[in-house]
């Protein structure tokens, strides 16, 4: 990148040691830019600049399927400023892309097949002549019917050349003529939600010397966005950088390719840095949503409630295109009785493609859309048998040793009837009528139309599990190096912090190991080794993994000549707070002294048991760790006019050890607060095919107001013996549990069966009371 051009991005995170600032693992360490995020001060990919900066701007299909007969550049290649335009004739190498699979051209050159598809790019001067030059590109365009009902995609014509099915699992476990001698039925449906991150997309792309490009984002899986780009622009992977920039929010993949790819051609192309910035309505049109889900589900229990049987047919709307939807339907089918035993297990799982918006990596996805499925026929059970919800649940819960429906056997610690009964036996809030002189929250906020008298107070149970890393044969390895020097310690590692929290935790391991408690994290790049993608607690366990690997060697390295020279092991020695002593108080000096100027440095890999792809009958080793996760929510519903207020969810996380207690509080909390969206809010509407109100405004998110009173009642830790440290994802298991458990307090409080989410007014309203 130039001299001129924005220097943020290189700058290593890190926070001066003082005696006040905790360290180590255990530590409530802060965050390296805590501060200057608090402040505004901390530049992320919008913020960027570089001399002679062109603007880019993309054009996007308004169809969700249409054929192309002609696109007219001419018009706007005309007009003063402009640059360059690109279409589908300038892509130099490979045509399509994609997560998943490469399936989604860069442009659209023949068909669009979704609303807001990319067809052409502009670079000017100023953002907006390329915004008017990318409305002057004249398409032409032949509308075509859309397929939108996931259910049609099945007779439907082929929407891509692929074909309609991407996947199909059927999982076969168990005896198929065991019944139970109570049954219940339910069809439910999922939305389709938005990631919607805190910072829409942005990027700068820099032309090299040599003919490549430099790559500005915020990305969180660079080295997979970098060789997508290198195989689209016809370049070696060398030739192109991808620099991470800060990342403004990420509980999903955060930037989408489409969005990138046209950046780079338009600096490959001028010569120039080019800047593109989306608005919010481009950042709903780009990137993935969750997979919207058609759930049939049918429970067998005996007559003491203890499951004998569950059938289901999972169906995932992908959208266009298919992204993750393969990895998102093994999730939904191998987690389809959730983390209960069920000794026969019968799962029908499709994703097919169809008009409608991309779907693909959103955190607990498949997960949670089955979570809202199989709780809601817990309820079911409990109430045709009479039980109790809590105890129908624990009479099921599953624990390490057991099987699940995959054939796999559960090794890690599965503690689900302890969560269970932590969030149970935790005292309930108080009704508004025991506290009288408080002022009372009606459901719909202090200028709602509801009546106290219309109000009715539910409680629901929600069980959640979702896999740690990837699954299915996926390597995940990743690699770090640790330097040393000076009294200084610097990491290097491709583990792209996007609010999880492993630059801190990058530091305190270190702090840990080496007892220096100066570190530095440095900016990630592509010049780096790949550490892999930032989801499913990857990086806590793999990144982590590797930087205390290579910590550990350091040590070694420091240790050694010490302990050659005192004739003693180095595992005699100990380092804390910065001093080496050895067991018998013999030796005792700092690390600084021990260093005696010198720079050591090592570098080391972390890679996991590996997995095996589910096979003809779904059944396989497929998956490295679980996590579990029980919510218990407490609701007032108006069952006039069926709006729902969420009191309270107390929370009971199996987190193997906890590494950063003011992280991982956090880290729940924000699982928790999206699952109350899910449930009750957040509905990415999609009227053929079309979003519809692609903004802040009508897709809504939930504010401070919504967040309910959260009470994290109890952590296990029970270390994963083979994850390092113990620790286990934190994040994404929350939601999961939180939809299903709000569905269920819902149900509690109405008696209505609750099929749908987000939950609309209609389904919690109860006539003739």
């Amino acid at each position: 990148m130039s001299n001129e051009a924005a220097t943020a991005t290189t700058t290593a995170e890190a926070v001066p040691a003082a005696e006040s600032i905790p360290h180590g693992l255990g530590a409530s360490l802060p965050a390296a830019d805590a501060r200057a995020k608090t402040e505004g001060t901390f530049p992320y990919a919008a913020d960027l600049w570089a001399e002679g900066l062109l603007w880019a701007a993309v054009l996007r299909s308004p169809h969700p399927h249409a054929r192309i007969v002609s696109i007219d550049t001419s018009h706007a290649r005309e007009m003063p400023g402009v640059r360059a335009v690109v279409t589908h004739e300038d892509v130099p190498g490979a045509p399509l892309h994609g997560r998943g699979r490469s399936d989604r051209p860069v442009f659209a050159s023949e068909v669009v097949r979704h609303h807001g598809e990319p067809i052409a790019a502009v670079a000017a001067d100023h953002p907006d002549t390329a915004r008017m030059a990318a409305a002057a590109v004249i398409v032409e365009y032949e509308v075509l019917d859309p397929v939108t009902d996931p259910e049609q995609a099945f007779e439907a014509e082929p929407l891509h050349p692929d074909g309609n099915l991407i996947r199909h699992i059927p999982l076969r476990h168990g005896d198929p003529e065991a019944a139970g001698e109570v049954v219940v039925e339910g069809l439910y449906r999922i939305g389709r939600q938005d990631p919607a991150p805190i910072g829409a997309e942005a990027g700068l792309a820099v032309p090299r010397p040599d003919g490549g490009v430099e790559l500005y984002l915020a990305s969180t899986d660079p080295h997979t966005d970098r060789d997508t780009a290198a195989a689209c622009y016809g370049l070696e992977p060398e030739r192109v950088k991808v620099v991470v920039t800060g990342v403004p929010g990420a509980t999903a993949d955060r930037e989408d390719q489409g969005f990138q790819l046209p950046l780079g051609l338009l600096a490959l192309k001028t010569g120039c840095p080019v800047k593109l910035t989306a608005t919010r309505e481009e950042s709903f049109l780009g990137h993935a949503h969750r997979h919207p889900t058609l759930l049939r589900y049918r429970h067998h229990a005996d007559a003491e409630g203890k499951l004998v049987k569950v059938e289901a047919q999972i169906l995932l709307d992908a959208g266009a295109y298919a992204d993750t939807s393969s990895d998102a339907l093994a999730a939904a089918v191998s987690f389809a009785c959730g983390p209960y035993v069920v000794p026969n297990a019968f799962i029908e799982g499709w994703a097919v493609r169809t008009n409608n918006p991309p779907s693909g990596h959103v955190r607990g996805e498949g997960a949670m859309q089955v979570a809202a499925a199989y709780e809601a026929q817990m309820d079911k059970l409990a109430k045709k048998l009479g039980v109790d919800p809590a105890e129908l649940r624990l009479r099921n819960v599953m624990a390490t040793g057991d099987v699940l429906p995959t054939g796999q056997t559960v090794t890690c610690p599965a503690p689900v009837a302890e969560l269970l009964q932590a969030v149970r036996d935790f005292p309930l809030p108080a009704l508004p009528k025991d506290t009288p002189e408080d002022e009372w929250l009606l459901p719909g906020g202090p200028e709602g139309a509801g009546e106290p008298g219309a109000v009715r107070r539910g409680v629901g149970y929600g069980l959640g599990m979702v896999h740690m890393l990837g699954a299915e044969g996926a390597d995940e390895v990743s690699t770090a190096t640790v330097k040393v020097q000076d009294g200084v310690a610097t990491v290097l590692c491709a583990a792209v912090e996007t609010g999880q929290g492993f630059s801190t935790l990058a530091r305190q391991i270190v702090q840990e190991t080496l007892g220096i408690d100066e570190v530095h994290v440095a900016p990630v790049d592509t010049d780096q080794p790949p550490a892999g993608a930032g989801c499913r607690g990857r990086h806590t366990w793999v990144s982590g993994g590797a930087v205390e690997r290579a910590a550990k060697m350091v040590r070694t390295q420091l240790l050694q000549p010490l302990a050659h020279k005192f004739g003693m092991s180095t595992e005699l020695l100990q380092i804390t707070d910065g001093k080496i002593t050895s067991y018998d108080g013999v030796l005792s000096t700092t690390v600084t002294e021990a260093m005696d100027g010198k720079e050591l440095w090592a570098t080391a890999q972390c890679r996991p048991h590996p997995t095996e792809p589910l096979d003809a009958t779904g059944q396989g080793d497929a998956f490295v760790g679980l996590a579990f996760c029980a919510i218990r929510a407490v609701v007032d519903v108006d069952i006039e006019l069926g709006s729902v207020r969420v009191v309270e969810l107390a929370v009971a996380q199996d987190v193997g050890q906890v590494l950063n207690p003011a992280q991982l509080a956090a880290r729940i909390e924000a699982g928790v607060t999206q699952g109350v969206g899910i449930a009750l809010t957040e509905n990415l509407r999609t009227p053929r095919g079309v979003i519809r109100h692609p903004d802040l405004t009508g897709y809504a998110l939930p504010t401070a107001l919504d967040a309910p009173d959260i009470q994290i009642v109890k952590l296990v830790e029970e270390r994963d013996v083979v994850a390092p440290f113990g620790a286990k994802a934190a994040s994404a298991v929350p939601v999961v549990a939180s939809p299903a458990a709000i569905a269920s307090a819902v149900r509690a409080a109405t008696g209505r069966p609750v099929n749908r989410l987000p939950i609309r007014p209609q389904a919690a309203v109860v006539t003739g009371q």
